[in-house]
């Protein structure tokens, strides 16, 4: 049984934050990825066009600014480079390939006791823990939808999290299912290459250019945020006018006011919304089943697709192994 003060799961961004802050007052610490590297979701699941969606003075972690020369919205390949850099800095030690099978508050001895599994070596560790950091995030396994039909399909099918390029898809007839940031760029990324790309825009989204959405963050500190909501969706009407024609809805909700209530971010525009207008992209609904290559709308309309991407997200694994429950000896 080993003892630590602090066990941090995940060495991810938040993970690694953690670790720092902790080092700066010597507080000891142990941090566990299941992982064999730090920042997985960066480093291999991410696509090659990624910037970080918000401006770097929102993205720096603690303790450790971006060099000089960085632009304004980090590249993928910056950030990670970031992200090693503050490791060796800060003298992070990760165990890899490590993960944690259950985690349980005892309340008597005021501590957590966690089982982790060494996958490198094929044992079984337990810890006791003063303090348990979740830093493992909500992008731990990718969410998979439940579609009539689905796995008929006989052209390629994969999450976002698999896609790097278009550039192998010049041709094709793509459909990316969901419209968040990822999504929304995927499309664009795969219009860009020269597919014949769809998307699925099942919800009220809010659209937002980059600069809009730095602005929004600066003046949230310094007015209400029903005020720079309506700000920005007057901004927006200047900007990209009625979408609603093109099939892209609007919450009732501004798009500061959601964040706070619900989490749910605005989407920022890289462009697709311009192909969007000119109908180089074309947008449908909600998908009622799939039969073969085919795909059925729900309002009835089929169409062919050789490949299908899943922009739809990610779920968090910690409700697997967390439990709050005490235990009484």
């Amino acid at each position: 049984m080993d003892n630590v003060v602090v066990l941090i799961v995940g060495a991810g961004p938040a993970g690694l934050a953690t670790a720092a802050c902790l080092s700066q007052f010597s507080i000891p610490y142990v941090i566990v990825e299941r992982e064999s590297c730090s920042a997985s979701l960066w480093r291999n699941r991410a696509y090659d066009r990624l910037k970080l969606h918000l401006a770097k003075e929102f993205c720096e972690l603690p303790h450790m600014s971006y060099p000089v020369d960085a632009p304004t919205y980090i590249p993928k390949t910056m950030f990670v480079k970031y992200l090693d850099d503050y490791v060796e800095h800060f003298n992070i030690q990760p165990k890899y390939l490590t993960s944690v099978e259950s985690s349980t508050y005892d309340n008597d001895e005021k501590c957590w006791s966690i089982v982790i599994h060494d996958m490198a070596k094929s044992t079984i560790v337990k810890f006791t823990a003063k303090f348990l950091v979740v830093a493992s995030g909500e992008n731990s396994a990718e969410n998979i939808p439940m579609i009539p039909g689905l796995q008929s399909f006989p052209g390629d099918v994969m999450h976002s999290s698999s896609y790097k390029s278009g550039k192998s898809y010049s041709g094709m007839n793509v459909l990316v299912v969901g419209s968040g940031n990822s999504g929304m760029e995927i499309a664009y990324d795969l219009a860009t290459h020269g597919c014949n790309a769809s998307i699925v825009i099942r919800s009220p989204i809010h659209v937002m250019t980059k600069e809009l959405i730095r602005l929004g963050m600066t003046l949230v500190h310094r007015l209400p945020l029903n005020l720079v909501d309506n700000l920005l969706l007057m901004a927006v009407k200047l900007i990209f006018g009625d979408l609603s024609r093109h099939g892209i809805t609007t919450p009732k909700m501004g798009p500061m006011i959601l964040k706070s209530k619900t989490g749910r971010s605005a989407i920022i525009d890289v462009g697709t919304v311009g192909l969007i207008k000119k109908g180089i992209i074309k947008v449908h609904g909600s998908i009622s089943k799939i039969m073969g290559d085919m795909v059925e709308f729900q309002c009835r309309k089929k169409i062919s697709f050789d490949v299908i991407v899943l922009a739809t997200g990610y779920k968090s694994t910690a409700n697997i192994w967390l439990k709050f429950s005490y235990v009484h000896e």
